[in-house]
């Protein structure tokens, strides 16, 4: 009696052909990543007007900009021989750049599973190591592009009275740290990775997860929806102003490097968050005068509602904005959550959801900046040489407002998302 092998079922057959063509998927997804992140930072810089750098440090700064897209570290570099003494320091996220490198990069890493209900951890585990292999190579060299260097103006008077007499003209610049970036470029990857299971509705997962996703994947997705409605609504609003009142080059930069900076930081604001900084000397914030205006002042500035109506009253429209965008995610995260599931847990997995977007808008949202130069004692590194700007969130009260806000738009949320018909509606007769 003869025996014969069966034939390999559709899934594994399947499973065998994705992992033959693995590596070309696995570059294609780090390439289109990264090249959309180099576009859009390119493109940002130019209408900003770094491309009159000379040098020709464009390149480089572009490159400066996407290793801190992702958490890189830049640092603030000086040469002024013996003269002088430079200190500087950079920390801030293009968050324009950080989006749209997660939206590709996640889609494309994605793409090779669709079609499929179920996906193994080894398999899974299989594409984010090849990802994360090209992602290591291609960072690498980014952050190693990333340094530059540019000569020192000390202008006339007594300064550069010293340097012509010296001979020493002080240089400033800047370099990537390589192996920091390099970790919390990994660190971005595995979180956007992770994210993008979270989701997508339709992103296969291990068997062991899928209890999980009637509770993590609607919220999860109704948070992405909320943070790219209010990039698109800001968007929007920054492109009908540069329409009317001129500055087109000025808007464009700010879409295309910092516009989730801006309206993230909106969101927060019109919850309730408390945010600190200052803005002094030659930093500057691409954001409304009303804010640079709270923030420029000799100590520490409060920003927060009552502050900027102080300056612009129609900033508690930013509460009106929040209460309508939230009741309309917290909605359609009831709609797509199973019948059975209760209006409280409605309300607890909204505000579970919403503090963690929150938490996440105040680490990647703050922002450091100073620099200073000092030359035979003359020009303080805190004087007219100098510059300092830093913006961070007070957590915990933000936070707070996070948690309540998500307790009432979800629970409303769940009420309005009744008469919807809904996957796993029983009978109840």
């Amino acid at each position: 009696m003869s025996t014969r092998t069966p034939a390999p079922v559709p899934a594994l057959a399947e499973e065998r052909a994705v992992s033959r063509h693995g590596w070309a998927q696995a570059l294609a997804a780090v390439l289109t990543g990264l090249a959309s992140m180099v576009l859009t930072a390119g493109l940002g810089l130019w209408a900003a007007g770094a491309g009159d750098l000379p040098d020709g440090a464009f390149p480089r700064v572009v490159a400066a900009t996407v290793v801190t897209a992702v958490g890189g570290n830049v640092e603030l570099t000086g040469d002024a021989g013996d003269l002088a003494e430079t200190a500087g320091g950079l920390t801030v996220m293009p968050l324009s750049v950080t989006l749209v490198g997660a939206l590709v990069t996640g889609a494309g890493f994605l793409r090779p599973l669709r079609h499929r209900a179920v996906a193994g951890a080894p398999e899974l585990a299989g594409w984010a190591v090849r990802i994360a292999v090209l992602w290591v190579l291609g960072l690498t060299g980014l952050a190693f592009a990333a340094r530059q260097t540019f000569a020192v103006s000390l202008g006339e008077g007594t300064l550069g009275d010293i340097g012509d007499v010296f001979g020493d003209a002080p240089r400033i610049g800047f370099a990537a740290d390589v192996p920091l970036t390099l970790l919390s470029g990994v660190l971005w990857l595995a979180g956007v990775l992770a994210l993008a299971l979270l989701v997508s509705r339709g992103a296969p997962l291990p068997p062991r997860l899928l209890r999980f996703q009637e509770s993590v994947r609607p919220a999860a997705h109704a948070m992405v929806v909320l943070l790219l409605s209010f990039v698109a609504l800001g968007t929007v609003i920054g492109l009908v102003l540069a329409v009317t009142r001129g500055q087109p080059a000025q808007s464009l930069a700010l879409v295309l490097l910092g516009m989730p900076n801006l309206v993230w930081l909106a969101l927060t604001t019109g919850l309730g968050a408390t945010w600190e900084g200052r803005v002094d000397g030659p930093f500057g914030l691409p954001m409304p005068h009303a804010l640079d205006e709270v923030l420029r002042t000799s100590d520490t500035a409060t920003l927060n509602l009552g502050t900027l109506a102080d300056f612009d009253g129609k900033v508690w429209w930013l509460v009106v904005v929040d209460a309508v965008l939230l009741l309309a995610v917290a909605f359609l995260m009831a709609a797509h959550s199973p019948a059975r599931t209760r209006a409280w847990q409605h309300a607890v997995h909204m505000a579970v959801a919403l503090t963690l977007t929150v938490l996440m808008i105040c680490l990647v949202g703050r922002i450091s900046a100073h620099y200073g130069l000092s030359v035979l004692g003359v020009g303080d590194l805190g004087g007219n040489l100098s510059g300092t700007l830093f913006l961070h969130a007070r957590l915990w009260g933000a936070l707070g407002f996070a948690l309540l806000w998500g307790l009432v738009t979800g629970f409303l949320g769940a009420l309005l998302a009744r008469r919807v018909h809904r996957r796993g509606e029983v009978d109840n007769r």
